[in-house]
């Protein structure tokens, strides 16, 4: 495409006779005016003021220009809150603060518009926000602000809870674990043979679209470990459910469709498990094979028939792949394989512990916006990063007068109605 750029003035191809010039001149403007819906989310639960509440500051008052609250707000926020410039908004890149920390509207999120001294800005840059990353369990010489991970934990159950004006009768704790590939040499990498990449092994506790756990782990362990529910299938339980096979194999033969039968017994392991277990199996022959399949649960008979607790509540759990999907990709909290600009790229564990918090209290703070601000809206069932592109994306002109701050928003964005 022919263009000619004079200075900062950069042209491009006329139309109807008339030159069509562009320059970086436009002023105070925002690319993430939507981020404004972020805010009330978080007036409305609280969760950017508690979160800061889980670390310590020891630095000097007096030298300080950017407070934790700061720190913590500007990370989950971030305009576009993607996890590495700010998790929310999707900015990918701890880097991109340098810039983003001039910006007129993360200054009106965090409630600080100018800074106290003449040479910072009102927001703080990547080497500041680095020491958030870098905090330990207790304060040292070089790290003088602390966090207190069973309090970060509290924090996502206690937000859980108050999310449900009354108590539900009955709640499903989804236990998955999945890959956060790796490129460097970070603490506590291993190769995972099912996955055929150097990761972690994160697992994720969720209530349906709620997140209630988020856990960095080593992979040289089992996908289950830690979990006191699981999926099992090994030659024994294939065993059990061999005569319910035959069955099943019978009909599909006959009938040329799938057919399934299901077997609920009792089982136990010869050395891992502590006692003997209830087992749903599943036997179903589908395409020309056997596709058996196992669920321990703690729950009795009397509580749920086994067919019903397989197809209705256990298949249903394939929904918490979609909360992975938005944890780790919408919420930069892990890259793609095809990426090797992963999340989780500090060095040691603890860190990278932090920066996957980070991220779970940024889909968080989507999910209240969802659950609260787009209930009766299409975007009540939308993924987060649908939302992000949609109304937190939007362009806008910020005016800062003596008694207002304006944020003039695109005319043309074509979901206004929703917002």
């Amino acid at each position: 495409m022919p263009r000619e750029c004079i200075s900062d003035l950069f042209g491009f191809a006329p139309v109807e006779g008339r030159r069509v010039e562009a320059s970086f001149d436009g002023g105070a403007m925002t690319s993430d005016a939507g981020s404004l819906l972020l805010g009330s989310a978080d007036r409305a639960v609280g969760l950017i003021e508690r979160f800061a509440a889980c670390f310590e500051d020891r630095r000097n008052a007096g030298l300080i220009e950017h407070k934790v609250r700061t720190l913590v707000g500007q990370r989950v926020f971030g305009p576009s809150a993607s996890l590495r410039a700010g998790l929310a908004l999707g900015y990918e890149d701890l880097n991109d603060h340098d810039h983003l920390r001039h910006g007129p509207l993360l200054a009106v999120l965090l409630g600080k518009l100018e800074a106290k001294r003449s040479d910072c800005a009102p927001v703080a840059g990547k080497s500041t926000l680095n020491r958030l990353e870098l905090s330990q369990p207790e304060p040292t010489k070089y790290h003088k602000i602390s966090h207190d991970g069973a309090a970060i934990e509290r924090l996502l159950v206690d937000l859980f809870v108050e999310a449900h004006r009354r108590a539900p009768r009955q709640i499903v704790l989804d236990l998955d674990a999945t890959d956060d590939p790796l490129h460097g040499h970070q603490e506590g990498r291993f190769f995972h043979g099912y996955y055929d990449n150097y990761c972690y092994l994160p697992r994720y506790v969720t209530c349906g679209r709620h997140l209630l756990a988020a856990k960095l782990r080593r992979s040289n362990i089992d996908g289950s470990a830690g979990a006191e529910q699981e999926l099992a299938r090994n030659g024994r339980l294939a065993a059990e459910i061999e005569g319910q096979m035959e069955r099943a194999c019978a009909e599909s033969q006959r009938t040329g469709q799938p057919a399934r039968r299901f077997k609920d017994f009792q089982y136990t392991t010869r050395k891992s498990w502590s006692r003997r277990r209830r087992v749903i199996g599943k036997a179903e022959w589908t395409q020309g094979e056997a596709n058996p399949r196992f669920v321990v649960t703690s729950l009795g008979r009397a509580e749920v028939e086994g067919r019903h607790l397989y197809e209705k509540v256990h298949c249903a759990r394939g929904d918490m792949e979609n909360r992975i999907k938005e944890c780790q990709i919408d919420m930069f909290a892990a890259c793609p394989e095809r990426s090797r600009r992963d999340r989780t790229s500090t060095a040691t564990m603890r860190a990278n512990q932090i920066r996957l918090w980070l991220s779970s209290m940024a889909y968080v703070l989507l999910c209240a916006l969802r659950r609260i601000g787009l209930k009766h809206t299409r975007f009540a069932k939308a993924s987060c990063g649908s939302i992000r592109l949609a109304l937190l994306k939007i362009g806008a002109v910020v005016t800062t007068s003596v008694r207002r701050i304006k944020i003039a928003m695109a005319s043309g964005c074509p979901y206004q109605h929703d917002f």
